[in-house]
């Protein structure tokens, strides 16, 4: 059997540049080699779509140096029309075919590719993708919509104010009085951000404007949500196959010992104060509800490839949090831990993901 060819496209122009690398070598190293045939495509912090070594080793996650995609002066030259699924790659040396791909595996974060932006543009060329379609992209990266959307769909979520920089210069004291009406402890957020980049715990007043100043260094939309005294829990869904509901893995917890929250430090540079327990002590009504609303979630907003739910738990009810729709997905990322404590093997995820691509 011919070998399908994977495009696996990752770094990007957002603040998560590094994450996306880090998550590409996790998928480099562990794609089915009998199944997929390999295209590494980088993107560099300046948008240029490079030809990138086929090295998982070169995108590990070292705290000491992050990886990158650096401009190595190749270009990749998409098709010319959606008559042709032919890559071709420029150098020094002239320009040379990459042979047709099948499926493009966009493992990208934040702005300029998991916003809709990467989505559209394989759709103007008629290539398949991994992942959200293009609304779903686009709604999922906003927070501010998402929990709207969910919130008109009878989803439970957090208590929140969106504000625009602005709207906050015109008229700072009628928004101070709304985001007090919240009361504290707040987190503050960029709308269109994510690995807690911008993400800021605010437990007196006079913490506000900083806090507020680092969102907005990251968006011109800054959320402040009421903070829930509760679990931190989460669970990854995929779309469904053959009609049927999208499946719901069972839920991973984030214990939090010695930080105020889950921040970047924590997700990505192994940090102290933070464990990840998978799958999370819940009695068996508990992660039936957790799924029941996952699912819900997640169809809400889209409901196409995958999507990382999370949530906080009171002790009563659960609260969405954020749905994400291309999550972490380092081998020891929550999105792949979650599956894996469900009987799928990282590997077997990585398939999955891009075998509903390519029947989509």
């Amino acid at each position: 059997m011919d070998k399908a060819a994977v495009a696996v496209l990752f770094g990007g122009r957002s603040s998560e540049h590094s994450i996306s690398s880090a998550t590409a070598g996790g998928v480099l190293a562990a794609i089915d080699r009998e199944r997929f045939d390999v295209i590494p495509i980088g993107i560099t912090r300046d948008g240029a779509f490079v030809l990138e070594d086929d090295d998982p080793g070169k995108f590990a996650l070292n705290p000491e140096h992050l990886p990158e995609v650096v401009d190595n002066g190749t270009r990749i030259v998409w098709p010319d029309s959606v008559r042709s699924r032919e890559l071709f790659v420029r150098d020094a040396e002239g320009v040379r075919s990459l042979g047709e791909v099948d499926v493009v595996f966009p493992i990208l974060h934040g702005r300029f590719g998991e916003d809709g932006t990467i989505q559209g543009f394989l759709e103007l060329f008629d290539l398949p993708y991994v992942g959200a379609g293009l609304l779903m992209s686009a709604i999922g990266m906003d927070k501010h919509t998402t929990k709207s959307i969910l919130r008109s769909a009878g989803v439970p979520v957090v208590p929140w104010v969106a504000v625009t920089s602005a709207a906050l210069q015109r008229d700072r004291e009628l928004w101070q009085r709304r985001i007090r009406a919240l009361g504290l402890p707040v987190f503050v957020k960029p709308a269109r951000a994510g690995s807690s980049v911008g993400v800021s715990k605010v437990s007196e007043w006079d913490e506000l404007d900083d806090a507020l100043a680092a969102a907005f260094a990251e968006d011109a939309t800054v959320l402040v949500e009421q903070a829930v005294t509760g679990r931190e829990v989460e669970c990854g869904v995929l779309a469904a196959r053959g009609g049927g509901a999208p499946r719901v893995s069972v839920a991973g917890e984030i214990v939090i010992t010695g930080r105020d929250f889950y921040d970047f430090d924590a997700k990505y540079l192994d940090a102290p104060g933070v464990e990840l327990v998978c799958p999370a002590e819940l009695a068996p009504g508990e992660l039936a509800e957790l799924q029941r609303i996952a699912a819900r979630a997640f169809e809400a907003v889209g409901g196409e490839g995958l999507a990382r739910v999370d949530f906080f738990y009171t002790g009563t009810e659960f609260f969405v949090n954020e749905v994400n729709t291309m999550p972490g997905f380092t081998p020891v990322s929550m999105f792949p831990k979650c599956w894996i404590a469900s009987g799928m093997s990282y590997r077997e995820l990585i398939t999955e993901l891009i075998d509903l691509a390519a029947v989509r």
